[in-house]
């Protein structure tokens, strides 16, 4: 699996990583976290993104492998109220609280990556959360901070010039970060880390697979209305090579409980993955003719 720097970190992370939401959503054994994380590391993908926030996720990385840990880059996020914690989101203390409680569950004295996830900019411009991220850093506790987001807060979180890496949404449906924001984190040197690259699979699906996959799906009908594209017939190497076109992705998390998918899509991108210029024209295009007022989806 090909790596890059992330940004100006220095981190070198594989162009694939795993998003770790699902397994703390979905009911799972630890065998098989074990059997998923480990076959992940095993083919190269060494960037693992989790959230105190996503169930057990962080629990279950720290059981299953915590014995690789110089093997991957791993991140996490904090702010939210998580894992029967008594406080309030979005405070400092929750912030400090939620950090330590992350490097106990995942079995490591530091992360890579603790990324404010998605505060709105009147959080940010507060400055306490902040703040607080900083003093982690400083103690060792993280290498680098980031923020995990989209829209006004995300352009916000990038214009600080206080984090190291942004983590937004991209996909072949949802391209709102090629208006400013990817231009403006790489002009600060950030890594840039692409959360739902896929577009949740939306592209020739008879429906929604879940009520929040809907927007997805809607945005998929309006697009495809204009008619065929060349590579639609196999839409998940579409979207791959949508994503990974668009030079300022440094890695782009995909969540999946599946190690078989993950295998395709990793077999898939180190075979090196093209979209007919045709096709990527038309899909840029159409976005553009459809989707002034579409937002980033969170």
């Amino acid at each position: 699996m090909e790596t890059v720097a992330l940004g100006s970190t220095g981190i070198q992370v594989s162009r694939l990583g795993i998003g770790l939401s699902e397994i703390g959503s979905t009911p799972m054994e630890a065998a098989a976290v074990e059997s998923l994380l480990n076959g992940a590391l095993d083919i190269g993908v060494n960037f693992l993104d989790t959230a105190a926030c996503y169930g057990n996720s962080e629990e279950l990385v720290g059981k299953t492998v915590a014995h690789r840990r110089s093997e991957y880059a791993l991140a996490s996020k904090c702010g939210h109220v998580a894992g029967g914690y008594q406080g309030e989101a979005w405070t400092a203390q929750t912030v400090t609280d939620s950090i330590d409680r992350s490097l106990r569950l995942l079995q490591t004295d530091y992360v890579d990556l603790m990324q404010l996830h998605s505060c709105s900019v009147e959080i940010l411009e507060q400055g306490d959360v902040i703040d607080a991220l900083l003093k982690a850093r400083d103690a060792g506790k993280t290498r680098f901070v980031g923020y995990s987001g989209d829209n006004e807060a995300a352009m916000w979180a990038v214009a600080s010039g206080i984090f190291q890496t942004l983590q937004t949404s991209f996909s072949l449906v949802d391209q709102k970060a090629r208006d400013g924001l990817f231009a403006a984190a790489e002009a600060q040197g950030m890594g840039v880390i692409i959360k739902r690259p896929i577009g949740n699979g939306v592209w020739g699906r008879a429906q929604a697979s879940s009520p929040y996959a809907q927007q997805y799906h809607d945005r998929f009908r309006a697009m495809a209305a204009g008619g065929r594209l060349e590579g639609e017939d196999d839409p998940i190497r579409m979207a791959m090579g949508f994503t990974f076109a668009h030079a300022e992705v440094d890695t782009a998390i995909v969540g999946t409980t599946n190690l078989r998918h993950l295998q395709s899509n990793a077999a898939m991108l180190d075979e090196g993955i093209t979209v007919a210029e045709a096709t990527m024209d038309a899909l840029v295009q159409r976005f553009s003719d459809l989707g002034e007022e579409w937002r980033q989806l969170t």
